[in-house]
């Protein structure tokens, strides 16, 4: 080897030191991300389980509450048509008074049942509005499973849209490593990022999506 070889070998050499170890700084750095990412998508998909669970269940217990809703109304009204045609019974000129009497007591019954029917609070949380088996109650009570269930659909949508973005960034860190880009990388960090706020936002609600 000629001397000006090696002179110019040893020269290059620091040049080949310092770009490998901006290398393994920046898939250092990238595997970092992805790291992060991949812990942001598994509490998101936590969070996104658990929103759908919900959301089920509520689904659930509205349904069922408003078909016990419906059960008391055909009742309720049921006694209403008894009490039409007692009350025309009563109009009948040349009652007896015992039987007069015998109808008005079950038209008393039947409007305390019409009553009972309509509004019937736990005697163990009277001021409760959604406690309690009466048409009032039950209303309430199926309105707020359904409040509920939307609640757990907005918190869904946001696990799903992060999902999403976090998938998408995972591969694109993927892809900045292997091809050392990193253009790549800052827009999987952004999209990460933007998943990581969704994913925020799923648990908090703090922002309605335009969706």
């Amino acid at each position: 080897m000629e001397p000006e070889d090696a002179a110019e070998l040893i020269g290059e050499m620091p040049e080949e030191e310092v770009e490998r170890g901006a290398v393994n700084r920046f898939r250092s750095r990238a595997a970092l991300l992805i790291a992060i990412i991949a812990a942001v998508l598994a509490v998101g998909g936590l969070g996104g389980g658990n929103a759908t669970d919900d959301m089920l269940i509520n689904t659930i217990r509205a349904s069922d509450t408003w078909a016990f809703f419906q059960a008391k109304n055909v009742r309720q009204t049921a006694y209403e048509i008894a009490n039409v045609e007692i009350e025309g019974d009563l109009a009948e000129p040349g009652l007896d008074a015992a039987t007069r009497a015998r109808l008005e007591r079950r038209l008393a019954e039947n409007r305390a049942t019409i009553a009972r029917y309509d509004s019937e609070p736990d005697p163990a949380a009277p001021n409760d509005p959604i406690a309690g088996e009466g048409k009032r109650q039950l209303s309430a009570r199926a309105r707020s499973y359904e409040a509920a269930r939307e609640t757990a659909m907005a918190r869904d949508d946001n696990f799903d849209w992060a999902e999403v973005l976090l998938q998408l960034a995972l591969v694109l860190g993927s892809v900045a490593i292997l091809a050392i880009n990193r253009p790549i990388l800052i827009l999987a960090g952004l999209l990460g990022a933007l998943g990581a706020l969704l994913t925020l936002n799923g648990f908090l609600l703090l922002v309605a999506l335009p969706l």
